[in-house]
């Protein structure tokens, strides 16, 4: 039994039965999406993530956590490549998703971030855009121009998004007229529009106030039917609530990954234990 020293994060139970998140024993026959083997990642001369391997299931929601300079957003971007658009940055080990060495050679660097899209933790709509071009801009540098696909992505898209209705008449209107948290849900539209497997989310509410919060978080629960999610959050309580597994890092390795219900109320490790009661971070 865990000794509180701050409040424990609520775990979702009250969702239909087929969205309570697994047990680990359960987790072991889920399919993955993403598996991270050996993965290490330096900025210079500095190594910001150290021989993590993870297998990630897909179409469920997997938290990472830990204090701030960890590796949580380095990891994530080791995921797409993302990294790549940084300077003096090298990454080792192997990244695969749904089997395909995503390092591979031949694998152009853009085609793995169509498949695996990322929402930022600061909302990023292109401002010199309307609303309904912020949403088809992957697709039109895609090579895409018919009209008539484009606008039922569009459409799509904002619907999936939860933000269709609010802005459905005002496609037009620049992105950036948008309050904060619809703006982050139009950055979710425009990741969603490519059609990825996966979506990487790095603290997409930590700018956010309660009420934007909610949504997004209401959100992932809706998209994790149809996508794999990755979430980097400071917040425990948002780890708990939105979360089907859990990843603890700590200085750059991974400490303990496991189903979020175990984390949070029997982890295996004393290090995630003394992180999640609050005794450091």
């Amino acid at each position: 039994m865990l000794t509180q020293v701050m409040p424990q994060p609520q775990v979702v139970e009250d969702r239909d039965r087929a969205a309570i998140p697994p047990s680990d024993a359960e987790a072991e026959s889920l399919p993955m999406a993403v598996q991270a083997k050996n993965v290490s990642m330096w900025y210079g001369a500095k190594r910001a993530v150290d021989n993590v391997t993870m297998d990630i299931p897909a179409k469920a929601v997997t938290a990472i956590i830990g204090p701030s300079g960890c590796g949580k957003s380095t990891f994530i971007r080791a995921l797409n490549r993302m990294h790549e658009l940084v300077p003096h940055t090298r990454v080792e080990g192997t990244v695969l998703l749904n089997g395909e060495n995503l390092y591979s050679s031949d694998v152009d660097p853009a085609i793995v971030r169509r498949r695996v899209g990322m929402v930022f933790q600061k909302s990023n709509p292109f401002p010199t855009m309307s609303i309904g071009e912020n949403v088809i801009v992957g697709l039109r540098l895609n090579g895409v121009r018919d009209r008539k696909f484009l606008n039922e992505h569009l459409e799509k898209s904002l619907r999936m998004a939860a933000l269709w209705d609010e802005v459905k008449d005002d496609l037009h209107k620049s992105g950036t007229s948008l309050s904060g948290g619809q703006q982050q849900r139009l950055c979710i539209a425009r990741a969603l529009a490519v059609e990825p497997e996966v979506i990487l989310m790095d603290e997409p509410c930590s700018a956010l106030d309660p009420i934007a919060t909610a949504k997004i978080e209401e959100l992932i629960q809706d998209l994790k039917k149809h996508y794999t999610i990755v979430i980097v959050t400071h917040n425990m309580q948002q780890a708990g609530r939105v979360s089907d597994f859990t990843a603890f890092l700590y200085m750059g390795r991974l400490i303990e990954f496991g189903a979020t219900t175990k984390i949070f109320t029997n982890p295996g490790q004393k290090q995630t234990e003394d992180y999640i009661t609050g005794r450091f971070g």
